[in-house]
């Protein structure tokens, strides 16, 4: 039964789990847990628009679930810093009004964004650590230590007097992490030798088999690449995997190089890892400036725009549009980074300026070196994790429906007795019995403009969308009193023919003598109303494209009386 927010009552003697954000997609994480009539969130993160939402890069988690409900949240708990489970909480912070629960690490990265936002200067960040319990309302929550390729990141464990429940977050089980420490297995063993009602894990990588690489092994493999280079290389990454920036840098060193930085994330996320003591044993970073002296076989810059971003640093250097850095015939460019799936156009984009101007690509897929590895759990960690845990029930997040169910399928595969996939909004209650979706509500998402955020099903993005395929047509009409045509009736179109073309613009001549058929049949009762010369016009010349062209165009008719 889907229903509205207000129309929700949750027991208050039974945990339940909402996901607002992050199930069937990846990225705009926003997860919600109620007990006891008072509630937690776990993340709140943004997601990238696709072709969907034409003039929108960012999207968020629509947060009126508590437009009724704020004075009973009690927290927000950030996993970890990377952007779709940390990014939207200064643009969401105001409806929110809660205290902030994370690490070190990520609360430099929060404080960055906070400063950026006027509404967010008196919000409450509460640092916590690895092995911290924290009494969060009806909840106890621990914070246990896993790697991922971002410093500081935990998985949340929900203690309560029913039981516990284990939310992971993002993790993996990294042999070899170059920053910290490997994820504490004895922590979530521990955990598991108690009563672990539910385990709501990680999916992304639930559909591959075998064990995620190391990161260490990505700092040889690239070190391999680097010496067989012998111009300018150029290495895009996502810019919050400081791992991986570590990686690049010792890599530079061992390869005689020096690297540079390249856009705006980059340098925040870099500057942030700083502060809290990473990166300490790598060279400085050049400045773009400077790194411009050096000869083209001693640079490595590391840029935005692994996933094809039109704005990132990448793209504008593989245009040519970029103010400081270019490359050329005889330079490389290593993807250090897989495709989000969605991305894989742009990113070709992209991949087809370089090699046009002679630049060699090397991504993951053509190179027998190892260049990158996942920072999320393939099969064999989260049969891992389930064995340490032995939790009653499973309930897979992050992921598209593909990950989820696989995820799914390998709980029940290991004798997990109660298995529940949900939907975004998917009511899930857990208990003794197991997990079992129990309701569902309306959850949607946000766009953010340049000048203000809306629904992600707002009308005019739903035009815009319309405008991609089918183009516009315009008629305006300028009749008197009577309803008469007082002049010729003016016609334009876009996206529908070639103006230059006489022979296709003679169409907008025929739609004018359309208009004034129309005009005709109409009596002078019709004729005294707008609104009806516009809808019989705008049928009319909507249904004589249709005929022509088989195109139904966005048609807008307007009416001007004197």
């Amino acid at each position: 039964m889907v229903s509205t927010h207000d129309d929700i009552t949750f027991n208050p003697d039974k945990i339940h789990f909402v996901p607002l954000g992050g199930s069937e997609e990846f990225g705009v994480n926003f997860n919600v847990y109620a007990y006891q009539g008072k509630f937690l969130t776990i993340d709140c993160g943004i997601g990238f628009a696709d072709h969907r939402y034409p003039g929108i890069d960012i999207l968020l988690p629509d947060p009126s679930f508590f437009e009724n409900r704020a004075d009973d949240l009690e927290g927000l708990v950030v996993t970890h810093a990377h952007e779709d489970h940390v990014g939207a909480v200064h643009h969401l912070w105001e409806q929110l009004r809660c205290p902030i629960y994370c690490t070190a690490f990520t609360a430099e990265v929060l404080k960055r964004k906070f400063s950026e936002n006027p509404v967010c200067q008196d919000a409450e960040i509460v640092i916590v650590k690895a092995g911290d319990v924290v009494d969060i309302g009806p909840f106890k929550v621990e914070f246990i230590h896993v790697s991922h390729s971002i410093p500081n990141t935990v998985s949340v464990v929900l203690h309560t007097d029913q039981g516990s429940v284990v939310h992971s977050g993002d993790w993996n089980l990294d042999a070899q992490p170059v920053l910290e420490d490997v994820t504490d297995e004895d922590a979530f063993k521990r955990i598991g030798e108690g009563k672990v009602l539910a385990y709501i894990g990680d999916s992304t990588n639930a559909n591959v088999d075998g064990r995620s690489g190391s990161e260490a092994d990505v700092a040889k493999g690239l070190e391999t690449v680097f010496k067989t280079c012998k111009g300018r290389i150029l290495i895009t990454i996502f810019a919050s995997n400081v791992g991986r920036i570590h990686s690049i840098a010792k890599a530079a060193e061992a390869s005689g190089r020096k690297a540079c930085i390249v856009g705006r994330s980059l340098h925040t996320m870099t500057a942030a890892a700083k502060n809290c003591g990473y990166l300490q044993d790598i060279d400085d970073f050049l400045s773009e400036e400077e790194i411009g002296f050096l000869p083209d076989d001693k640079q490595v810059i590391i840029a935005t725009g692994s996933q094809g971003e039109g704005r990132a640093a990448l793209a504008r250097i593989a245009a040519g549009t970029h103010p400081e850095i270019s490359v050329q015939r005889g330079d490389t460019v290593i993807f250090s980074a897989r495709a989000i799936p969605g991305n894989d156009k742009d990113i070709d984009n992209v991949k087809n300026n370089l090699v046009a101007g002679g630049v060699q690509v090397i991504d993951p897929d053509t190179t027998s070196e190892i260049i990158h590895v996942s920072g999320h759990p393939r099969r064999g960690e989260i049969t891992d994790m389930f064995s340490w845990l032995k939790p009653n029930a499973v309930i897979p997040v992050h992921g598209e429906r593909m990950q989820l169910e696989a995820h799914a399928a390998l709980a029940r595969s290991c004798q997990v007795s109660s298995v529940v996939v949900p939907n975004n909004g998917s009511i899930v209650q857990i208990d003794d019995k197991g997990v079992s979706v129990i309701g569902h509500i309306e959850t949607g998402l946000l766009a953010i403009e340049p000048g203000r955020t809306i629904s992600s099903d707002h009308v005019a993005i739903a035009r815009r969308r319309k405008l991609q395929y089918s183009g516009t047509l315009y008629a305006t009409l300028v009749v008197n009193k009577r309803g008469d045509l007082v002049a010729d009736p003016q016609v334009s179109s876009i996206g529908l023919i070639d103006h230059d073309d006489p022979d296709e613009a003679r169409l907008e001549d025929d739609l004018i003598d359309e208009i004034t058929d129309v005009m005709a049949s109409l009596d002078r009762k019709e004729r005294s109303q707008d609104a009806v010369i516009a809808e019989e016009v705008r049928i009319h010349l909507r249904r004589y494209v249709n005929y022509n062209l088989k195109i139904r165009p966005l048609t807008i008719v307007h009416v001007i009386r004197l």
